[in-house]
């Protein structure tokens, strides 16, 4: 009995002795260099101070980044019933084709991506093809163009390529590339919502629709965008690689401006818009001109439009200022004057049957200069593409749009313009009045938006 007491106090002490040595141990280890090589490995003690506790960061889903491929196209079969004699309106389609022709025809293709680089920065790339049915093969004709190879075939051309850092201050963003600009790509045509039918006033008369430069887009409210502004500064070239000499792309820049609101849950919507671009310096007098001071044109456009998804009704309106643009002769005397462009766009489109079936009307009237004096010969100086001091242009389109599937149009419709000379009836240059009248199938369509 004592023999067995004894060896049970034994055991007891070797127990106790043991669980110290090896608390110690254990305590002496967490803190040796052992200790540190070995944090991480699976143990049954609670973890000690040097392990790491961190929870993994999780990977942030609410940012989904757009890598987008898109595209679209429209065209007509034409037929082209009426022709102007004397082929006026180089801004238009349809200067110089020859009344009764027909074909199908592409008007414009758009190849774009876009590209999030991360959550601040975004990237686009636009291609385009805008053939025209009046432009020939590559440098043979004083309207060819870049959409048209020497051997005829359709070609692209870098139309933006542009930076977007968003959100450089709360609702704005800074852009900076080739772009659009400011004065009615990114609104006023949306609303009209017809670009597959005719362009805008301002677009159909050669305003910037797009350049080169940088821009800060933004809304006063970033919250509800009722209230906003887009102000850009560029170099008045466009997509064009002129020389560094010359004084449009060289010396002066290009100011565009634009501030809109929009009321009544975004129903009713007005926007302003104003540029200033100088073009040329004051080109002294010879022996057959006079001195033409500094070339400059401005541009000051309103918009109001009530638009709901039944029905809309828009109204542009704008006039341009064109300092020294033209050389008046008279008497023999020849003046370098100013000329005040002024022209108005009304339309209406709507919905017949909801998503299947619409409607569009729209007519423009384009005055080339309210000062006009038809005493004067008057001889363009300002480069502004097919600029004519002389011709009154009233233009109509209307028709229907058909849309069999989301993003899918077929629109049967007229296209009507109307030109009328200033001058009077006898007077050296004067061209009767006349018209373009062009019967059409048009056909839009879109992927990857």
């Amino acid at each position: 009995m004592y023999k067995n007491v004894s060896n049970q106090c034994t055991i007891g002490l070797i127990l106790l002795f043991s669980s110290y040595f090896t608390a110690n141990a254990q305590v002496n280890s967490e803190n040796s260099p052992i200790a540190y090589a070995n944090v991480g490995v699976k143990s049954d003690h609670p973890p000690s101070n040097l392990t790491n506790t961190t929870k993994p960061v999780e990977a942030d889903t609410s940012w989904k980044p757009i890598r987008r491929v898109w595209g679209l196209a429209f065209g007509d079969f034409y037929f082209l019933q009426h022709a102007d004699a004397a082929g006026r309106g180089g801004e238009t389609n349809y200067s110089g084709v020859p009344a009764n022709r027909n074909a199908y025809q592409f008007r414009r293709i758009y190849l774009g991506y876009d590209y999030d680089i991360n959550k601040k920065f975004t990237a686009e790339i636009l291609l385009a093809s805008e053939p025209s049915g009046n432009t020939a093969p590559s440098g043979t004709t004083s309207i060819s163009n870049s959409d048209n190879l020497a051997d005829n075939k359709m070609a692209f051309y870098i139309k933006n390529f542009d930076l977007r850092w968003k959100g450089v201050w709360n609702g704005t963003d800074f852009v900076i590339g080739e772009m659009l600009t400011p004065a009615f790509p990114m609104l006023t045509e949306k609303i009209w919502g017809y670009r597959s039918i005719e362009r805008t006033i301002s677009d159909f008369h050669r305003t910037n629709a797009y350049d080169v430069g940088a821009s800060l887009q933004g809304a006063f409210d970033p919250t509800t965008k009722n209230f906003g502004y887009n102000v850009m500064i560029g170099n008045n070239s466009t997509a064009t690689l002129s020389s560094a000499a010359n004084a449009n792309t060289g010396f002066y820049k290009a100011f565009y401006g634009d501030v809109y609101a929009k009321f009544m849950g975004q129903r009713l919507i007005f926007d302003l818009y104003a540029d200033y671009i100088t073009t040329n310096p004051t080109i002294p007098a010879t022996a057959t001109t006079p001195v033409i001071g500094q070339q400059e044109h401005n541009m000051i456009k309103g918009f109001a439009a009530w638009t709901t998804p039944k029905i809309t009704f828009g109204l542009e309106a704008y006039t341009q200022h064109v300092k020294n643009g033209v050389t008046a002769t008279q008497a023999g005397i020849k003046t370098a004057e100013n000329a005040q462009v002024f022209a108005i766009s009304i339309y209406s489109h709507g919905a017949i049957y909801k998503d299947k079936l619409g409607f569009f009307a729209r007519y423009d009237s384009y005055n080339p200069d309210d000062d006009f004096n038809a005493a004067n010969v008057y001889t363009p100086n300002t480069n502004l593409t097919a600029y004519n001091p002389y011709t009154k242009e009233h233009f109509a389109t209307a028709g229907l749009d058909f849309t069999p599937a989301k993003n899918i149009h077929f629109m049967p419709n007229l296209w009507f313009i109307d030109y009328k000379d200033e001058r009077a009836p006898g007077t050296t240059g004067y061209v009767p009045e006349n018209h373009i009248l062009v019967y059409r199938l048009t056909f839009f369509f879109q992927f990857g938006r």
